[in-house]
């Protein structure tokens, strides 16, 4: 087994050329913790038998720490790729582009624009990442300096922009697409698999959508939260987009035509790496209902929720205090998609009525850190000093057995992990009406509903509402037992991780067979 070494580190990382499943992944695991890199080091570690590899992309180092994870054994292969590392590009010189190149590309965005379930759609794609690399007839080179090329920018400009800078357009054109060429590399280099899996779609997931043609090896898709959602979110809030538009062209109720662009773009790269891949996983019907309307087959599609190590967890309920402790424990990352600022608001609420409660942060602040002091200084403004604690990365297995309520305040959330393992420790949760969060608590119908509510959801960004459910929980001994041994019970019968594993295991050994 070959060894390279981390940018960000100079610890070697394991290499080798063959491995059983290649997980592809945007920005989580080993680098970033909690979440879904948590489950990935789950899964890794829960197939002992299998050799995992992993491909962690990423924006910039800069945007990354040491890693937060510990390599499992079985992780017999890690690269890590930045897509927007800073890299020089190549020299400006002459180039001429061959003949049909860029009618392929002109091709390819039209059915993108207006025919993207026409079934070339994919194909095109895949034929023209083969013909991305520096002998291929559509070079890094020629998208960037051919006469050619140039002259495809310009006429796109005229047909689609409503923004009146050319220049802007321009440089977003050539930023959006310079992904391509950093995956192609990622591809060439990547170990050969049994089974190429990402774990959303976006960059991960066309890199698994190049490697399948590739290879010409299975590939499966698990997405925890809605890839093509989240990006959503993020561009509605993004700064840094430009909207040159006058007063007199402004017009509110619309976007500005680069935010939609980018939209346009994970909407694209969401639906052919749907149309690639040969199973897509979703935590919960209401995201494989997402799924369908973005254009994944209906018949590739399955649900495998989130399992966790119950007993692990369960070992604290004899740790607990005989009451629940008044401490609100919010556990995630300071970043605004997890809405921090409305749960500190709500403590405000909280410690109006229970003098004694005590609102935990336990969450990394470093991914946003203009956001994390945003955060400081409202517990300040609030007059919340000593109410309000920001904790940092913690060990659940310490933190749970000392909190009352497990809080979740995100503004979107897939199945989260949080929730089940405060229900496995007796911890039950008041959440956001996000993801999978009403299931989680009050049950499927059936006998998942019978079992009784686990805890509470509230509206999005309503810190009133929040607080209230918290403290009606806290301040009733009675309410708040019946809660935790719902969250026990639903924990233990839905959403252990044994169940899981035995869904992957299926679907490992499916897409095993399917080479044979």
């Amino acid at each position: 087994m070959n060894t390279t070494t981390s940018p960000t580190s100079e610890k070697p990382l394991p290499q080798a050329t063959e491995v059983d499943v290649l997980l592809l992944l945007e920005g989580t695991f080993p680098y970033v913790a909690g979440g879904v890199s948590s489950w990935v080091n789950q899964i890794i570690r829960g197939f002992p038998q299998l050799r995992f590899g992993a491909i962690f992309l990423g924006s910039r180092p800069q945007d990354y720490g040491p890693m937060r994870y510990a390599l499992p054994d079985n992780l017999v292969h890690l690269e890590v790729s930045y897509l927007y590392d800073g890299r020089e590009t190549p020299p400006v010189l002459p180039v001429q582009a061959q003949a049909g190149v860029m009618q392929d590309v002109q091709r390819m965005h039209e059915m993108l624009y207006g025919d993207i379930k026409h079934p070339a759609c994919p194909h095109l794609f895949s034929q023209l990442m083969d013909e991305a690399g520096p002998d291929g007839k559509l070079s890094e080179e020629v998208f960037l300096y051919s006469r050619a090329s140039w002259e495809y920018i310009k006429k796109s400009y005229r047909q689609r922009s409503t923004d009146p800078s050319f220049v802007d357009y321009f440089w977003t054109i050539r930023t959006i697409h310079t992904p391509f060429w950093r995956l192609r590399e990622v591809a060439l280099r990547a170990p050969k698999a049994r089974l190429y899996h990402a774990i959303s779609t976006g960059y991960a997931g066309i890199l698994g959508v190049l490697l399948k043609h590739r290879h010409q090896r299975p590939f499966m898709l698990s997405e925890h939260g809605i890839y093509v959602k989240e990006r959503k979110i993020d561009l509605y809030q993004a700064q840094w987009l430009k909207d040159n538009r006058s007063v007199f062209e402004h017009d509110p109720s619309r976007l500005s035509y680069f935010r939609e662009l980018w939209i346009r773009f994970f909407e694209h790269l969401g639906y052919l790496t749907y149309q690639a891949a040969d199973d897509i996983v979703a935590l919960y019907e209401a995201n494989r209902q997402r799924q369908l309307l973005d254009g994944a087959p209906p018949e590739r599609t399955c649900n495998v929720p989130n399992g966790i190590d119950v007993p692990r967890f369960a070992a604290l309920r004899a740790l607990r205090p005989a009451t629940p402790p008044p401490v609100l424990c919010l556990i995630g990352r300071v970043v605004p998609i997890k809405d921090i600022k409305t749960f500190i608001r709500a403590m405000r609420g909280v410690v109006s009525r229970l003098p004694e409660a005590e609102g935990w942060i336990a969450g990394p602040e470093d991914e946003s850190p203009e956001y994390a002091r945003e955060c400081r200084d409202l517990v300040a403004q609030l007059g919340l000093e000593g109410k309000v604690k920001f904790l940092g990365f913690q060990k659940l297995t310490d933190l749970l057995q000392q909190v009352g309520l497990v809080v979740l305040s995100s503004i979107s959330e897939a199945l989260p992990l949080v929730i089940l393992e405060g229900y496995a420790a007796g911890v039950p949760t008041v959440a956001t009406d996000v993801g999978s969060c009403q299931q989680l608590v009050y049950g499927l119908p059936g006998e998942d509903a019978a079992i009784g509510a686990s805890g509470r959801v509230v509206r999005i960004a309503d810190p009133e509402a929040l607080a209230q459910a918290s403290v009606e929980l806290l301040s009733d001994p009675e309410l708040w037992q019946r809660a935790s041994e719902a969250a026990i019970r639903r924990v233990e019968t839905y959403y252990s991780q044994d169940i899981m594993f035995g869904r992957y295991r299926d679907l490992y050994e499916k897409n095993f067979q399917w080479q044979a």
